[in-house]
C-alpha cells in the first residue's frame, strides 16, 4: 500500500508565494518521478512540474521562472515552491509519483500514485 500525503496549501494574496510538500509512504521499493498536477474549477487536470530521480524536471511554460520543484529522495519527498503567485494558478494542487512496488516473492510493479490534493487560492 502506498500513500502520498500533500501539505502546504493556502490563501494568499497575487504577488505571495506558497511552498508545498509531499510525502510518499508505504511498500516502496524505489521513486521514479515525482510531480505536481493542477486541477482549477471547471478545467481538466495540468502538468505542473515533474523531476525524475536523476533531477531532470519538465515544467508548464505557465509555471517556468516561478515554482521550483526539488526533491528529497531519502526522505521520499517532493517540494513545490511557488513564487509570484497568479490569480489563475488557483486551482487544486495534487502530488504525483510513479513507484515501484515489491510484488513477492520476486516480482516489482510500477504504478502512478496520486495525492488527496491540496487547495492552493490566490486573490486578485
Amino acid at each position: 500500500q502506498v500513500q502520498l500525503v500533500e501539505s502546504g496549501g493556502g490563501l494568499v494574496p497575487a504577488g505571495g508565494s506558497l511552498r508545498l510538500s509531499c510525502v510518499a509512504s508505504g511498500s516502496i521499493f524505489s521513486i521514479n518521478a515525482m510531480g505536481w498536477y493542477r486541477q482549477a474549477p471547471g478545467k481538466q487536470r495540468e502538468l505542473v512540474v515533474t523531476i525524475t530521480s536523476g533531477g531532470s524536471t519538465n515544467y508548464a511554460d505557465s509555471v517556468k521562472g516561478r515554482f521550483t520543484i526539488s526533491r528529497d529522495n531519502a526522505k521520499n519527498t517532493v517540494y513545490l515552491q511557488m513564487i509570484s503567485l497568479k490569480p489563475e494558478d488557483t486551482a487544486v494542487y495534487y502530488c504525483y509519483a510513479r513507484i515501484t512496488v515489491p510484488q513477492p516473492p520476486m516480482v516489482f510493479s510500477t504504478n502512478d500514485y496520486w495525492g488527496q490534493g491540496t487547495q492552493v487560492t490566490v486573490s486578485s
